[in-house]
Formats: structure tokens, C-alpha cells, sequence
């Protein structure tokens, strides 16, 4: 074989080798022959590329759903997220908290293990354009690859590229910044009219490559210039009209609670737009949707069914608790804020209480197990979270087990945990193309209208709508600790609605640089440097390919 020449992946093999086993195809290979694309393909059939698009689909799982992965990139890096030293527990040579403190390098594991398995991503779904796919399969496939470039340039500010039949002994290209966004934007728009319109939201559809179209467009002014964002009034445009073609459609509608959207059956959420599908509970290499709860909650947080139950980890901030309350009453940091914005939970939820004592949202506070009883840490103290967290983020005192808010997010699954978690990834949401749109309308003028899409939103989760006038950010946030909202930005804002919305779904980061605040001082990270705007180019990733360049001030 010549590798050089035609690649067949180790996907493609196997399936060789069972085709030609079943006698569909004879395949004639000499030695030192080269089978070519249109071989491999006429061997594998239309099922085999469709074999090789699942695992594609499949790529997903491991960087979407790992803790550390995408969601420690994008979340730990922010006001949402943290993950204190407890103990012997959860320090790993303080690899989390330098993501917090924004004092990674170059050679820090998860920003080379989040590029790798992007790039596979992008390698895998690229491949399935040289097995002569359908129009519908190449779309889909170049839809999934447009996710993981998105993810790439939004962290990295740039990605390799390659197309089929390139020349394996040179390395891949590489596209950035506004190069970069307008190749995702082109490839989005011409797969548009292709992708299948019966796909569901497990699947690529065009919604999808809508919501993503979105997010280029309202992205692309700070991936040009992350220091000084810019929103052209020509990209707020095709915002707004895109996810007002979503939107007129009808398709889509609010979930009757929150909660809804991230349950066992949450497939049927009507605010799904793409997810990834939780088929065996695992993703690649990492604990699957389970993460999502066995990150944050305590080592004996329900232990009839569910014997490991937590790993006691994960943690987010008093401030950001905060942010939910947009009023002048002050923050109990009880459960009896839950009246501020039903998002913030603690309350029963489809008989959450009697399955698992866990009542999904923030937990602080008391813990209490299935039959009402009172839990306790491992040492016999009551499991009851505070919500100060040591400065330095290690603990050594008396609450070592207990200190952080927790976020339960995803309602654990806990009948079905030992064999298949229900629960499927939410990506994309129909609140979001809601809050992009009225993004682009504050942007360019039409507060009016923002506010009212935002407070539409607000009703819908049985929250007190904002008084108004709507602003971006509040420029007068305090910068230290409040009661009434963090020190990145005020709760009266359209960004502090979108995190009141997408809490620890992988977006936060994202928004924090959009919205110009993600260099400012927040609890427990005094200090930043600009060239944490963007993730360094990993070191392994830099010797591999010459095309790649490090980003600046690393």
C-alpha cells in the first residue's frame, strides 16, 4: 500500500474486510498494488460510508462531554466554573486551577488533549468526503467537521486543514482569524440546501448549520480582533435574519421547565436543535454524560444505587450564584433563592427527591438522601455546601469536603446509570438563536426589541422580567464580591441572561471574550494577561506541523 497516495483510515479496513468476507465485492490488490478511493468505495458500499460518518458522529462524545475537555476550556476558564484542590483530591499538579487562573502553558494536558481530539474530529469527518458519500452524507459530514473548526479557531484562533487526496507527507494548512471564520461561513452555507431535512436534532440538519452560521457571524468581529471585538452591522443582519427563519418556522417552542432539557428523555425537548446522542454512556476516552453530574457531586451523594456516586469536584462561584438575583433584596445563598429564577433549581423535579434526594440546579446548603435522611462527608460532618471556597483554591480546614456551590445541570439518571445514561448532550438550543437575535438587535440599536425577546425568555422560566433598558454588559459592576451579582458584569445585562441560561453548557467563554470582559478580575483569578484571549498552540502540536504558528505572548 502507498499511503501517501490514498489513505484508507482504520475504519475503513475493518469494513473491507468484512465486505470482502461476505463476498459483496472481490478486491484484487497485488503486492505493492495501491487501492484507490474509488475501490475502497465501491467495496465498502453506501452502508460502509455510512459507517464511517457515525464514527465521525461518534468523535463527538469524547471532547463534548469529557470534564476535562471542552467543558474545562470553555467553563473552568471562567466565572462559572472551578475546581479547588481538596485534600489529595482534584489536584493533579494544579492543572485545573491554572485554567481558572488563566496561568496554562503550552505543554498543559488539556489544552493539547481539547486541540487533539478536535482535530480528530476534523480529520474523521474529512474522510468520509474521499468514499464517494451521498450529497446528504457529505453535508452532514461537513457540517460535523464545521463544529469542530468552529471549536478550533474560537479556542485556538487557528486549525489546520486538509482535503481529500491531499498529500499525507505535507503538512495540513492552516487557516485563521478572518480566513478562518470565512471559510466555516462558506462551507456552511453551500451544505445548507443538502443537508437532509428529515434529520432530527440528533443528527445535522439545517437548523444546526443555521445556529452555527449564527454564531460565526456574531463571532467573527472578535476572532479578527479579540482585544477590541467588532460587530458589523452587515453580520448583525444575517443574525437576525437567520434566526428569524428558525424562529417564524414554528418548530421550536420553551420547554414547560427548565429542567426539561436535560433529563433522561430530554430527546423530546422541543429546544433541541442538535445533541449528541448518549448511546453507551461513554464517550471516548473519558466518563460520558455521567461527567455531568459525578464531576460536582459529593463521594456519598446517593449511595443505594449509585455506590460511586461523585468525585466531589467541580465548583462554581458565589458571584455567579448571585447574578441570578435582579432585584435589591439580598442573596440568601439558600434554597429560598430558587424564587429569584426557577434556573437556579433546588426544587422537586419529576419526583427527584424519592429517586435520588437530588433536586437538579445549584446545590447548597443541607444535603439529603432519597428517604429524606441527612447526608455526611466522609468524616461524619453534615454534607452541607458553603458557598467560600479558599483563596488560593486548596483546601486544608475543617470543610474540605464541603466548600463550593455545586451544579447538578443534567438530572442524573440514576435507574438507568449502571447500564445506559438517558440523557443526551444538549449543543445547540432554541433559546440560543433566540438570545443571539436579540444580541444583534441591542447591537445595532433596537433595545426595545432585544428586551422583549429576553424578558419572552424570562416568563417562559417563571422569572421576573427585567425592567430595562437592556444593556450589553454593566459597565458598573463591582469588582469585587456582591450580593447582587458578580464582578464580570452586572445581573441587569443581556450577558448576564445568557448565563443565567447556559450555565456549564461549554459557552460561557465564548461570550466573556464576545462581550469584552473576559481579561477583567473575577473571584479567585485577581489578574490576566491579553494573551490568554486565545490557548496556545500545544508544543506537540507545533513540532508536528510547520504550518501552525504559536500564538502570541506564549
Amino acid at each position: 500500500m502507498k499511503p501517501y497516495n490514498n489513505i484508507i483510515t482504520k475504519y475503513a479496513l475493518p469494513l473491507i474486510a468484512v465486505f470482502a468476507m461476505s463476498g459483496c465485492t472481490k478486491l484484487n490488490e497485488g503486492l505493492g498494488s495501491t487501492l484507490t478511493n474509488t475501490q475502497v468505495s465501491n467495496a465498502l458500499g453506501a452502508a460502509g460510508t455510512g459507517l464511517l460518518l457515525s464514527a465521525a458522529y461518534s468523535d463527538l462524545g469524547g471532547p463534548l462531554t469529557g470534564q476535562d475537555q471542552l467543558f474545562s476550556l470553555m467553563e473552568n476558564s471562567t466565572d462559572e466554573s472551578l475546581v479547588p484542590t481538596r485534600g489529595g483530591d482534584w489536584d493533579d499538579n494544579g492543572v485545573w486551577r491554572v485554567i481558572h487562573n488563566h496561568t496554562w502553558n503550552a505543554d498543559h494536558g488539556q489544552v493539547l488533549g481539547v486541540f487533539n481530539a478536535l482535530n480528530k474530529i476534523n480529520f474523521d469527518a474529512t474522510n468520509v468526503l474521499g468514499f464517494n458519500p451521498s450529497k446528504g452524507q457529505a453535508a452532514e459530514a461537513r457540517f460535523i467537521r464545521a463544529l469542530a473548526l468552529y471549536y478550533l479557531l474560537d479556542l485556538y484562533g487557528q486549525f489546520p486543514f486538509r482535503n481529500p487526496g491531499d498529500n499525507l507527507l505535507l503538512a495540513p494548512v492552516v487557516k485563521s482569524g478572518s480566513d478562518g471564520a470565512a471559510f466555516i461561513i462558506s462551507e456552511l452555507t453551500a451544505i445548507l440546501p443538502d443537508l437532509p431535512t428529515t434529520n432530527g436534532s440528533n443528527l445535522a440538519n439545517p437548523d444546526a448549520a443555521r445556529v452555527l452560521l449564527m454564531k460565526c457571524y456574531l463571532q467573527q468581529g472578535t476572532w479578527a480582533n479579540r482585544a477590541a471585538p467588532t460587530f458589523a452591522a452587515a453580520d448583525m443582519a444575517q443574525v437576525i435574519s437567520i434566526g428569524n427563519t428558525i424562529i417564524n418556522s414554528g418548530k421550536y417552542s420553551y420547554t414547560a421547565n427548565y429542567f426539561d432539557n436535560f433529563n433522561a428523555t430530554n430527546d423530546n425537548s422541543p429546544e433541541a436543535i442538535f445533541r449528541y446522542v448518549n448511546n453507551s454512556g461513554q464517550g471516548a476516552n473519558n466518563s460520558g454524560i455521567t461527567a455531568r453530574w459525578n464531576m460536582t457531586l459529593h463521594y456519598n451523594s446517593y449511595t443505594p444505587s449509585n455506590p460511586n456516586a461523585g468525585w466531589n469536584g467541580f465548583s462554581t462561584i458565589g458571584d455567579f450564584y448571585a447574578s441570578f438575583n435582579t432585584t435589591a433584596k439580598t442573596t440568601a445563598y439558600a434554597a429560598s433563592d430558587t424564587a429569584f429564577d426557577p434556573r437556579l433549581g433546588g426544587r422537586n423535579y419529576q419526583g427527584s427527591k424519592t429517586i435520588s434526594g437530588i433536586n437538579p440546579g445549584f446545590l447548597i446548603g443541607q444535603q439529603f438522601n432519597e428517604t429524606g435522611a441527612a447526608e455526611v462527608d466522609r468524616k461524619g460532618a453534615p454534607l452541607a455546601f458553603v458557598k467560600d471556597i479558599a483563596a488560593n483554591m486548596i483546601e486544608t480546614g475543617a470543610n474540605l469536603e464541603l466548600t463550593g456551590i455545586r451544579i447538578v445541570k443534567y438530572v442524573p439518571d440514576y435507574p438507568q446509570y449502571q447500564g445506559n445514561a438517558g440523557n443526551d448532550l444538549m449543543i445547540f438550543r432554541y433559546p440560543d438563536v433566540v438570545l443571539m437575535v436579540a444580541e444583534a438587535k441591542l447591537r445595532t440599536g433596537d433595545a426595545a426589541g432585544a428586551l422583549t425577546m429576553v424578558n419572552a425568555l424570562r416568563t417562559a422560566r417563571g422569572a421576573t422580567p427585567m425592567a430595562g433598558p437592556l444593556v450589553l454588559v454593566d459597565p458598573n459592576a463591582p469588582v469585587g464580591g456582591s450580593s447582587l451579582g458578580g464582578n464580570v458584569d452586572g445581573p441587569n445585562s443581556l450577558l448576564a441572561e445568557r448565563g443565567r441560561e447556559f450555565y456549564w453548557e461549554s459557552i460561557r467563554r465564548t461570550d466573556l471574550e464576545r462581550f469584552g470582559v473576559f481579561l477583567k478580575p473575577w473571584q479567585y483569578k485577581p489578574s490576566d494577561d491579553p494573551k490568554n484571549l486565545v490557548y496556545p498552540i500545544p508544543n506537540q502540536a507545533l513540532a508536528a506541523n510547520p504550518n501552525l504558528k504559536q500564538n502570541p505572548g506564549y
